[in-house]
């Protein structure tokens, strides 16, 4: 149980993205006395190089926090209340086989959606869930904060396998919001409300009312949408697009809703997302090495890590305090979704306090493309759980032939054996000792 100050864990700390966590454990310093932060990672170079920055900034605020750099992840874990996960298996190289290999078979490529995103999915779960029962041994009460890619799978396999206190996080939907507030001209509302469904990187917002005025049909008729990600080329939605899909969705439909436009691009591109995020990383790191350096750098905003912090800390932050605010999180949906199973994961605003995350109910829900899509990627979902925890190759092939962004057998086939063989030094469970996979 919590008491009156929390340790937090970084597990994947040497990510050039941890210095925004730290950024936000100093701003919510007056509600969130953290007397622990144990930054681990595998890579020692990178931990003590962030990790050294990150010490920086907690000095230079002087906020009195200890400050620890592990690579032993249970010494990070012993004693935790609250675990952030933002572990990249394979790191930035694999992220380029999974953006580049695809196009050779004309699918997209990109480390979240399709066979990309799938075999991120694959690489990571084992590893993920390893995590978790470390943590079950050695802070069985701890809530996990898993911002690990693609997040919406991942805790669907933590939350289905593992009995850890798992919450998924991404921070499209705290971009999405500010921006359509800035868009709509609603920053002087006293209260906006957004009703925000959907699976990771598959959701839409729904419902916008402004101090009780609903101005979702304004919204749909205008053809509002939100700012693209910085980690997304985008082609954008047109007003006719929000008009049929009676939704403003996140940017990651750009993938489904301009698939072959998204293809063509990638094709054409010099270089995949994960090449700049290579070299993005490697100025970040230079400018950390800096040891007058005491503060986030703005170049980390290339990055594309937007509102990462606030969306983390601001929910640890509502969890210790108890505050019953509104997050939207990936969670069991325990009913809220009602055309969803129960134990599927979704992506819903929830209230949030000591007890964890309670799926807030949708009303009067009327909108069969979103049902439609969400059963589809849910029952791919689950066949790529099933496949990651197997390394079964038919269950694999079963997701690969559901998702929208595939739908083609020969070319499932031919492309994930190729990239099954790219990432066979991560992938054990499908290359047991008997040197042959197995399927059902």
């Amino acid at each position: 149980m919590m008491g009156n100050s929390v340790k937090i864990a970084v597990i994947g700390a040497g990510s050039t993205y941890t210095p925004e966590l730290v950024n936000g454990i100093l701003d919510f310093r007056s509600s969130l006395p953290v007397r622990e932060l144990a930054l681990m990672d595998i890579d020692k170079e990178k931990l003590e190089i962030v990790g050294g920055l990150c010490r920086r900034m907690v000095a230079a605020a002087g906020l009195e926090c200890e400050t620890c750099l592990t690579m032993d992840l249970d010494e990070a874990l012993t004693g935790a209340d609250f675990v952030i996960t933002q572990i990249r298996v394979g790191r930035l190289p694999a992220r380029v086989l999974d953006e580049t290999i695809p196009l050779e078979f004309d699918l997209i490529g990109q480390e979240t959606t399709g066979i990309g995103g799938f075999f991120k999915a694959l690489r990571t779960i084992p590893q993920l869930l390893h995590i978790a029962r470390r943590m079950e041994a050695l802070c069985k009460d701890a809530f996990m904060i898993n911002f690990t890619n693609p997040s919406g799978i991942v805790t669907q396999a933590l939350l289905t396998h593992s009995n850890v206190k798992a919450i998924g996080l991404c921070n499209v939907p705290v971009n999405m919001r500010a921006d359509l507030i800035q868009r709509m001209g609603l920053k002087n509302a006293k209260r906006v409300d957004m009703e925000y469904v959907g699976l990771n990187h598959l959701s839409w917002i729904t419902r916008i009312t402004a101090d009780g005025k609903d101005l979702t049909e304004e919204a749909i008729s205008q053809g509002i949408t939100a700012v693209p990600m910085k980690n997304i080329k985008a082609c954008g939605f047109t007003p006719e697009c929000i008009q049929t899909v009676r939704a403003i969705p996140s940017p990651y439909l750009e993938y489904f809703y301009n698939k072959n436009h998204k293809l063509e691009q990638q094709k054409t591109a010099e270089k995949c997302r994960g090449q700049i995020c290579m070299e993005i990383e490697r100025e970040l790191l230079e400018v950390y090495k800096n040891t007058e350096v005491h503060d986030k750098p703005v170049q980390l905003e290339q990055r594309g890590g937007s509102k990462y912090s606030l969306a983390a800390i601001s929910l640890i932050d509502s969890i210790f305090n108890d505050r019953g605010d509104n997050h939207v999180v990936n969670c069991l949906n325990q009913g809220a979704v009602p055309f969803m199973a129960d134990d599927d994961v979704v992506e819903i605003s929830c209230i949030v306090g000591r007890d964890g995350v309670k799926p807030i109910p949708l009303r009067d829900f009327d909108n069969p493309h979103i049902q439609a899509l969400m059963k589809v990627m849910k029952a791919y979902e689950r066949h790529t759980v099933n496949a990651a925890v197997l390394g079964d190759d038919r269950e694999a092939l079963r997701g690969l032939m559901i998702n929208p962004l595939i739908f083609d057998y020969r070319a499932a086939e031919a492309c994930y054996h190729r990239l099954k063989q790219a990432h066979r030094a991560y992938l054990p469970q499908f290359f047991p000792e008997s040197g042959e996979s197995h399927g059902s």
